[in-house]
């Protein structure tokens, strides 16, 4: 999942919907995503790197992230700006043949080092799990997942024998987020509701 707030976007990500598809993110893990490691450059080492969080002034020297599917820890060496992303080294390389292997690779935080965020923003993996029901009472379903269009978010809210609605994560709709009750209070506007959708 990428490292994100609930309303906050990041040029980085909606350059990843290049082809004009939605990102999805789905269920929470124990790590979040902030970039994926591109081409070396230069000889010692640096590589580039995509940004992939709302909060780049955290990816600084001597601060520890996981990179690759095992998730290893490395420590930040340095970063530089260089066009639309950064320039990165850890100090774990120091050649350009020693990140040749690292080249896609994404880099991670974990989701426990996360700083607090200003009241009435969230985390999209803390929102995974809510129940979501509507200001008229219904009960709508789970959220399970949240698609980025590079506008607003759209929550995907499903049920066991409800069809799956889809909700824009706007102020008009989303009324309010408890994470003490775990629920949304959502109201519904015209044609958000599916037809065959059950009222009771």
């Amino acid at each position: 999942m990428v490292e994100t707030s609930n309303r906050r976007q990041t040029a980085a990500r909606r350059r990843e919907q290049n082809s004009g598809s939605a990102v999805r993110n789905t269920a929470p893990s124990e790590f979040l995503v902030i970039g994926r490691l591109q081409k070396p450059h230069g000889l010692n080492g640096e590589l580039q790197m995509g940004v992939m969080t709302d909060f780049p002034e955290r990816i600084k020297k001597g601060k520890k992230v996981y990179i690759g599917e095992n998730h290893q820890l490395v420590t930040i060496k340095n970063t530089r700006h260089h066009n639309v992303g950064l320039l990165i080294t850890f100090n774990e390389f120091s050649h350009r043949d020693e990140v040749e292997h690292i080249r896609n690779w994404y880099v991670y935080v974990r989701i426990d080092e996360l700083p607090k965020l200003p009241r009435g923003d969230y985390y999209q993996h803390q929102l995974y799990g809510l129940q979501v029901q509507t200001d008229d009472g219904i009960a709508l379903g789970t959220l399970t997942e949240i698609i980025e269009t590079g506008a607003n978010n759209v929550y995907v809210v499903t049920s066991d024998d409800k069809p799956d609605v889809l909700l824009p994560s706007t102020e008009e709709v989303i009324l309010k987020i408890d994470l003490k009750t775990q629920t949304i209070l959502v109201h519904l506007l015209p044609g958000l509701l599916p037809e065959d959708f059950p009222q009771n």
